[in-house]
């Protein structure tokens, strides 16, 4: 073989062994970004109770970048605006409705049977309303106003007596939901403002959490709190009254309050009705949102319009595992 050929041979080769190096290395390379690939390198993967069944999203990257802007303001940036019943609290324990702040008091016995029997109709009458999904909140709006004032009403004529709220709170069947203790005693730690947003009974409400041992200084809470004379006996409803879908004016009403933690521009909003949505439209310089949305009745119904409104949906989870989740990498 003449010395030609030999370096062709030679150039054959090295070509081959090159080939072949380009190969393993081009393999090491896939396997090493198929390897990163299947790393969990979102926040919401990292987090397995994104994984229940009870959790819907529509978008989970926007999810993912409202969690990292939260992330990235911590403590002294965040604030909590939220509603209580049915939110904060259980709507169901296996299977048995839970008590709303409303129907404490209608089911205790310093209510007579008749006046029972009277707020259980007008229940029975509002109720579908309220959750109708075929019903816009302009149309719900008139009749929620009716059912209040007529409820209230009817507790005003039992002349209801303020010390004796403790107790009933204490034989009544309320329930926060599972990681209360864990989400209040969280947000009081990092001082993070919890504003909870009720259209129940402000009283009630506060009784509740204060028993539980939760009603820590870092919460305000905004209600329809019951207005006693001078002897504890209840004689009217003091402001103006708040409902399940005029909570835009009763957050415009308190902008002064969100005017002293301006400075916590990423709110966690938690509500479990459309009109839930708009409680933090008295906020100012918001620059993350995070709305969180409990569906606890009419499932089927309702799940796209609160998908299309809440960026994340927990269906019939009775639990604050998902937002304790997001509060442990956020503080």
């Amino acid at each position: 073989m003449d010395r030609t050929a030999v370096v062709k041979v030679g150039a054959a080769a090295s070509a081959s062994v090159c080939a072949l190096l380009g190969g393993v290395v081009l393999a090491q390379y896939i396997v090493a970004k198929k390897k990163r690939a299947g790393k969990k390198t979102r926040i919401i993967e990292m987090m397995p109770q994104f994984e229940k069944t009870t959790v819907h999203m529509k978008d989970p990257e926007r999810v993912e970048q409202i969690i990292c802007g939260l992330i990235k303001g911590g403590a002294s940036k965040l604030q909590i605006i939220t509603d209580f019943d049915m939110t904060l609290s259980k709507f169901a324990v296996s299977g048995k409705r839970c008590p709303t702040c409303h129907n404490i008091i209608d089911d205790c016995k310093l209510v007579t049977e008749e006046c029972r029997a009277k707020l259980l109709q007008l229940k029975n009458k509002y109720y579908p309303i309220e959750i109708d999904p075929h019903l816009t909140m302009e149309e719900k709006y008139p009749f929620m106003v009716e059912w209040y004032f007529k409820s209230h009403t009817l507790l005003v004529e039992q002349r209801l007596e303020k010390d004796k709220l403790p107790e009933v709170v204490r034989e009544s069947d309320a329930a926060l939901r599972e990681g209360y203790e864990q989400f209040f005693d969280r947000l009081q730690q990092h001082d993070v403002p919890v504003f909870i947003f009720s259209a129940g009974l402000g009283d009630v409400l506060e009784e509740i959490i204060r028993q539980a041992g939760v009603y820590h200084p870092n919460v305000k809470v905004v209600s329809n709190f019951m207005d006693f004379d001078e002897n504890g006996v209840l004689r009217g409803f003091k402001g103006e009254l708040i409902h399940v879908y005029n909570k835009h004016d009763g957050a415009l009403r308190n902008t002064e309050y969100f005017k002293q933690v301006k400075e916590s521009c990423n709110v966690v909003l938690m509500g479990d009705s459309l009109g839930d949505l708009s409680m933090a439209d008295g906020a100012s310089n918001v620059e993350n949102i995070l709305k969180i949305g409990f569906l606890n009745d009419k499932v089927d119904e309702q799940l796209d319009k609160y998908l299309d409104a809440y960026d994340i949906v927990l269906v019939k989870d009775e639990t604050l595992e998902v937002p304790n989740a997001i509060l442990q990498k956020v503080l």
